[in-house]
C-alpha cells in the first residue's frame, strides 16, 4: 500500500460535538464524587480509571531500521531507543478482585523523546505516553457516552459487583453494551472479558492519534514466543484476588519479554471514523504495520518502593505527548479535564509530588 492512500492529517478532521465542553464539565464533575467516594473509602486517592496496578516495568523501545515513509513518523522517525516505563493495570477506578473479567492496560511512558510538547505547560518535558488497553475499541466512543456511562458508574459506585458487570459489558459489548445496561439484564454477564493472562493480551489505543503527517490507531502485540504462549490462557480455578500481579512477578523474575509496537494508519474517513472510538477500524482495509520492539528484561517488578513511586506518584496520561502524536476525537478530548482532574485530586489527597520524570533512573528497584 503506498503513502498515497492515507489520509493526511489535518486540523479539520476533528469535529467537536453539539455542547461537548459542557458534557465534558458534567463528566469531569460524575468522575471527581465518585474519586472522593472511592477516597473516603479506602483513605487514599486512586486514579479514576486503571486504579488497580499489577506490575511496574522498565525497559527500551527500539525504533525500526528503514520504515517506509508513512510509518517514519513523529518519535518512530528515525532509528532510536528510548528507554521506558510501564504500568500494567485494571480498568476500574476501585480495586476489586483479579478473578473478576475486566479490562486490563498497559501505559507506557517514553523518555528522551525530542519535539514541541502538545500542551503548552509541558514545553520542558520529554515524554511520550501511550495509553493501551487489550480491546481496539472503547464502547463510550464519545463525550455523550461518556457521560451516560460515568453517571451509570456513579449510580452503582458503593455496589463492586454492580460496577465489575458494567465494566465487562463495556469491555465486550461495544456501543450496544450502553442500550444493554438496564443493569437487571442478566444478559450483562455474559457479555464479560476473557479473563486471561495479562502478559498474552495485545494492547490498543482504542482511540486515534496524529500520527505525524497521518492518524493512526497504535498496538502493541506478544512479540517474544515466551508471551506469545501466554495469549489466551485463562486464569485458573484457583485464581486469588491478585492473581494477575503474582503471574507478572514470577514471570519476569526469571526471563524478559518482547512486544511489537504496530500503526494502523487512516485510509477511509467514513470508515475509519475519528470521532467516535466505538467503532473499530477494519484491519483488511488498513492492517496493522510494525514500527518498533518493546523490550522488557528481567526485574523485580512490584516491589513496595516501586508500586508506590507508579500508582501515587506517576501519571500517565494520553496528552503527555508531542505535537506529532496528539490524540483526536471527542474522548481524547474529554480526557484532557478529566485526567488532569484526577492526577491533582489524587497526588493532593496522598500528599505526593506531580512530577515528570526525565531518567529512568528515578524508578525506584
Amino acid at each position: 500500500m503506498s503513502a498515497t492512500t492515507y489520509v493526511p492529517y489535518n486540523d479539520n478532521l476533528e469535529q467537536k460535538q453539539e455542547n461537548e465542553d459542557e458534557i465534558i464539565d458534567s463528566v469531569v464533575a460524575s468522575m471527581m464524587r465518585v474519586n472522593t467516594r472511592v477516597f473516603d473509602k479506602h483513605r487514599h486517592a486512586k486514579r479514576d480509571a486503571h486504579a488497580k496496578c499489577h506490575g511496574v516495568l522498565v525497559g527500551h523501545v527500539t525504533i525500526y531500521d528503514n520504515l517506509p515513509a508513512h510509518l517514519a513518523q513523529g518519535v518512530f522517525a528515525r532509528p532510536a531507543t528510548y528507554p521506558v516505563v510501564i504500568r500494567l493495570s485494571t480498568a476500574p477506578g476501585d480495586i476489586h478482585s483479579d478473578k473478576l473479567p475486566s479490562p486490563r492496560g498497559m501505559a507506557i511512558k517514553m523518555l528522551g523523546v525530542d519535539g514541541p510538547q502538545f500542551l503548552p505547560n509541558r514545553q520542558d518535558a520529554k515524554t511520550q505516553d501511550l495509553l493501551l488497553v487489550n480491546f481496539p475499541v472503547i464502547a463510550f466512543g464519545h463525550a455523550a457516552a461518556y457521560l451516560k456511562t460515568q453517571k451509570l458508574l456513579e449510580k452503582h459506585a458503593d455496589d463492586p459487583d454492580m460496577v465489575r458487570r458494567i465494566v465487562a459489558a463495556l469491555a465486550r459489548g461495544g456501543s450496544k453494551a450502553l442500550h444493554a445496561l438496564g443493569i437487571d439484564n442478566p444478559v450483562v454477564d455474559a457479555l464479560g472479558a476473557p479473563n486471561n493472562h495479562i502478559l498474552g493480551e495485545t494492547f490498543f489505543s482504542m482511540a486515534a492519534v496524529r500520527y505525524g503527517d497521518y492518524v493512526a490507531k497504535l498496538c502493541a502485540a506478544p512479540l517474544s514466543d515466551n508471551v506469545r504462549a501466554l495469549t489466551g490462557q485463562p486464569l485458573g480455578d484457583d485464581a486469588d484476588d491478585s492473581a494477575l500481579r503474582n503471574l507478572v512477578v514470577d514471570f519476569f523474575s526469571g526471563q524478559g519479554a518482547e512486544y511489537e509496537l504496530r500503526a494502523q494508519l487512516l485510509t477511509d474517513i467514513d470508515k475509519m471514523p475519528i470521532e467516535d472510538a466505538s467503532i473499530e477500524w477494519p484491519q483488511e482495509d488498513s492492517p496493522y504495520q510494525p514500527v518498533a520492539k518493546l523490550t522488557i528484561p528481567p526485574q523485580q517488578a512490584y516491589s513496595p518502593a516501586r508500586r508506590v513511586f507508579a500508582d501515587d506518584v506517576l501519571s500517565f496520561n494520553p496528552w503527555h505527548c508531542i505535537e506529532a502524536h496528539r490524540p483526536l476525537g471527542s474522548i481524547m478530548r474529554a480526557r484532557i479535564k478529566a485526567y488532569e482532574a484526577s492526577s491533582k485530586f489524587r497526588h493532593e489527597m496522598n500528599a505526593q509530588p506531580r512530577i515528570e520524570i526525565d531518567s529512568i533512573g528515578q524508578v525506584p528497584d
